[in-house]
């Protein structure tokens, strides 16, 4: 049905209408009023909207693990696209001394995946020599989409979080930029000079004074906030607390924050690890949270605008519930094709840190349960 497809047009439709008769009778301009908040064209979802988000984006089984590095290392944040009739995806390695590099991986159906190599590695002498952690940036956001990459200038874009210092995500981190001309091949990207986006300086808003973490920078051709470049990345303060703000560009190159605070907040833990997918004319936030509620899980938010975002109060999407996602499950990457819903995630048991996946329709591992897939 279009309704379930589209969820939320009607309303916001209906909305849109009477504030246009409102100003036509009036004569106000109230397009910077609270009138149009209050009426909610940019404030919150409601809730049978975002009930309708929930059972289409809901992923309720366990496939197992995916990626597991084979020399033990972690793996963590993955990032899922599609290139020239295949599947790929970035993931970052952490080899428990130095820091993080970026991987490739390639697969022809979501579920078997197959290293590449490397995109992004450690370099000496730069602002990013120990840590290049990068994430795939202008994805195609509609929903059951194509997942492509779209270019700009000619080039494909990442973000990634780089420093200088050794070890597991050692202060400060700040977000840097990258491109290439080829997004599937396993060879090192061009990486701006300096980061576009640091902890330290006037323009940094108290809850990312300390580090910056993940972004996803999004393609916004209405340009509700200015621009035609978004990206939504978490950002920690002098208490540890992390939550998700936002910057905008022209360019992909020149950064500016935007909004006075953080658009997620808990107020405590870590609210992290944005992604953005459009379901009609919802925008859906896909993120995790931990320590504002037991361990950590992934759940999202929603938004008519991009600015103002609501969260969902039920179920989480991802959460520990096998051996080796005892610890965490958390950090997602969500797409839907051919009318299944993929969510790869960061799983932490007793298989280490790996990139495993949850579904939403039953997908039996063929790997005789090895990964912990349902029986």
């Amino acid at each position: 049905m279009i309704q379930n497809r589209l969820p939320g047009l009607r309303t916001l439709t209906v909305r849109v209408l009477l504030l246009v008769l409102f100003q036509f009778i009036t004569g106000s301009n109230i397009a910077n009023s609270d009138i149009a908040e209050t009426m909610g064209i940019s404030g919150d979802v409601p809730p049978q909207v975002m009930q309708n988000i929930y059972e289409q984006v809901k992923t309720p089984y366990k496939y197992g693990i995916v990626i597991k590095h084979p020399e033990g290392h972690s793996v963590d944040c993955p990032s899922v696209f599609h290139h020239n009739d295949r599947w790929y995806m970035f993931y970052i390695v952490f080899d428990h001394k130095r820091g993080y590099e970026t991987r490739l991986a390639s697969s022809e159906d979501l579920l078997h995946w197959e290293t590449q190599g490397s995109v992004l590695s450690f370099r000496n002498g730069t602002w990013d020599q120990n840590q290049a952690a990068g994430f795939a940036a202008l994805q195609d956001t509609a929903w059951g989409g194509s997942y492509a990459l779209r270019q700009h200038d000619g080039k494909y874009w990442m973000s990634y979080v780089g420093g200088a210092l050794e070890g597991y995500e050692t202060d400060p981190l700040s977000i840097g930029i990258a491109w290439t001309r080829d997004p599937s091949k396993a060879e090192p990207w061009e990486r701006l000079p300096e980061p576009v986006l640091a902890p330290g300086g006037p323009e940094a808003r108290d809850f990312e004074k300390v580090t910056l973490y993940k972004s996803n920078i999004i393609h916004d051709p209405d340009k509700c906030l200015g621009q035609p470049f978004v990206m939504y990345y978490n950002g920690k303060d002098a208490k540890s607390t992390e939550r998700i703000g936002m910057a905008i560009s022209a360019d992909m190159v020149a950064w500016k924050r935007c909004g006075d605070g953080p658009v997620i907040d808990h107020g405590s833990g870590i609210s992290g690890d944005p992604q953005i997918t459009r379901i009609g004319d919802v925008w859906v936030m896909f993120y995790f949270g931990a320590f504002w509620k037991p361990k950590a899980f992934d759940t999202f938010a929603c938004s008519y605008d991009l600015k103002h975002w609501t969260d969902w109060k039920g179920p989480h999407l991802i959460e520990p519930s096998e051996p080796w996602d005892e610890t965490y499950a958390h950090k997602p990457w969500v797409i839907q094709h051919e009318n299944v819903v993929y969510h790869f995630y960061c799983a932490v048991g007793n298989e280490g840190r790996v990139i495993a996946l949850a579904t939403s329709k039953l997908l039996i591992n063929d790997v005789e349960n090895k990964n912990g897939a349902l029986p």
